[in-house]
């Protein structure tokens, strides 16, 4: 199973990734609010600014703080690790 890094020791499956978003928009916002009243909410930003927001197909939001692009260049090279499985 491939494991991608986002941010400050936190790892999310690649399997299980719909998309890495950008929060800026309003529909975005009102997705992660849903997300955080349904307790489906996982913040991985370590109290800082939220840059990226990965969506899993389980339905849970996952909150980053590193920019969409570099999840997605670590997506696409060795930021995913392999954990032998």
């Amino acid at each position: 199973m491939r494991m991608l890094h986002v941010g400050f020791g936190n790892m999310v499956s690649v399997d299980r990734i719909v998309a890495i978003i950008s929060p800026a928009s309003a529909p975005i916002k009102r997705l992660k609010d849903e997300a955080q009243r349904e307790g489906r909410l996982v913040d991985a930003t370590q109290g800082r600014k939220t840059r990226a927001i990965l969506v899993m197909d389980s339905g849970h939001v996952i909150l980053s703080a590193l920019q969409p692009e570099t999840l997605s260049n670590r997506f696409s090279t060795e930021g995913a690790v392999d954990d032998g499985e």
